[in-house]
């Protein structure tokens, strides 16, 4: 079905009611949660700690939707122009992908947070949630479809799938209706299945496992702070820290390492280590696959590397393709592990936590991407578009 494309008034008038009823759903949402959480019975941290909507999360939600609401439509932009030698105008301008469908697990916030971005952007929206967050979900979108009604538009904009997994699969695999872009906002097993069975291009988002490498030349102090704040703050958030590397020609390394590993033990953290720093009652490392695993708990491995350029090369190996930061006061150094890592974004002397939309002055997001086709980093209102080409002629031919 075609949708006539709204002015942004229009789609802020929508957003300005939704942002109204999730404040006067608020008890609402928050009450059929708590029955969604109560009813999980899986054992992951991270899982629960993303289900879960207080009334935190509900401002969380409220002001993702007033901050869309207050950027400029990215729709209709002029991105490129070209007077031909004949008289044409050729002119490339943004315009939306059409229908997006994304997939996610149990964070109700994305249901308010994607389905803003896609609307504002011009796209229609197909919301995939996981059976955990189904009766919050329901709700979130009921809200949705009040403020869309509200104002004379449709429901399809905003659609929510409720589908077992072999009806997804079989929806990947033949939809009813055209899909123009497909996001997995999940863990390794949800990105595999998608990628296995859709038909349409496929925009990865949500693997971590995010590495941070201490330079002979950090500031000790600071490499504490950053490497507790990335793994401690938020285990289930994709931008949490799984890895650090520490230069071995480091002075003190082995007194570092080891007041590390007691901060981190005593705050409840399973560390796992390498060959090289064996011996003092931790895990090691018994298989290359730990490397490649993104952990969504209060897991860490800690390893020594020779060398900045070892480093890098372990990290390209390993690594997420999301987050990775040097901690280092050697400027030069900091520049060319920057420029040599293949991720989405990098850091000098700060935490992976910060890769989000909102933290890099994007507002609402998406996704995060680790992809580099069609966008890579997190995935917010300007980023959900594609261009179109506009020629204008007067009887021009070649």
């Amino acid at each position: 079905m075609m949708h006539k494309g709204l002015t942004g008034e229009e789609k802020n008038k929508v957003l300005a009611r939704m942002a109204e009823l999730l404040e006067q759903e608020r008890t609402k949402i928050i009450t059929i949660n708590q029955g969604d959480v109560q009813h999980y019975k899986g054992n992951d941290k991270s899982m629960l700690d993303r289900l879960k909507v207080d009334a935190k999360k509900v401002d969380g939600m409220i002001r993702s939707v007033k901050e869309v609401m207050e950027k400029v439509d990215p729709i209709g932009r002029d991105l490129y122009q070209f007077e031909h030698e004949n008289s044409m105008r050729v002119v490339n301008r943004s315009a939306p992908f059409g229908t997006v469908l994304i997939i996610y697990e149990s964070r109700p916030d994305v249901t308010i947070e994607a389905a803003a971005i896609a609307f504002k952007s011009g796209n229609r929206i197909l919301l995939k949630g996981g059976k955990e967050s189904l009766q919050s979900n329901l709700k979130l979108v009921q809200c949705w479809h009040q403020a869309l009604e509200e104002n004379g538009h449709s429901k399809d904009w905003i659609q929510y799938l409720n589908l077992q997994r072999s009806d997804t699969q079989a929806f990947l695999k033949n939809p009813s209706q055209r899909i123009d872009l497909i996001v997995p906002r999940g863990g390794e097993g949800l990105i595999r299945f998608v990628k296995q069975h859709a038909n349409c291009p496929v925009l990865v988002s949500g693997r971590g496992n995010n590495f941070l490498y201490v330079h002979t030349e950090a500031d000790l102090e600071k490499a504490k702070s950053i490497i507790w704040n990335g793994k401690m703050s938020k285990i289930s958030a994709c931008n949490a820290l799984d890895k650090v590397l520490i230069d071995k020609n480091l002075t003190n390394c082995a007194e570092f390492s080891k007041i590390l590993i007691e901060q981190l033990e005593k705050a409840g953290v399973e560390v796992l280590v390498d060959a090289s720093l064996a011996g003092n009652g931790q895990s090691k490392i018994d298989h290359e696959a730990v490397w490649y695993e993104e952990f969504l708990d209060y897991k860490i491995v800690i390893g020594l590397v020779d060398g900045s350029e070892k480093a890098v090369e372990m990290i390209n190996k390993y690594a997420g393709g999301h987050s990775v930061s040097i901690v280092t006061e050697d400027t030069a150094v900091a520049t060319q592990f920057m420029e040599a890592i293949d991720a989405a974004a990098v850091y000098h002397n700060a935490s992976t936590r910060f890769t989000d939309g909102g933290e890099f002055g994007m507002g609402a997001e998406l996704a995060i991407s680790t992809e580099k086709m069609h966008h890579r980093g997190p995935l917010g209102l300007e980023q959900l578009v594609t261009n179109k080409w506009f020629i204008y002629g007067n009887g021009q031919v070649r």
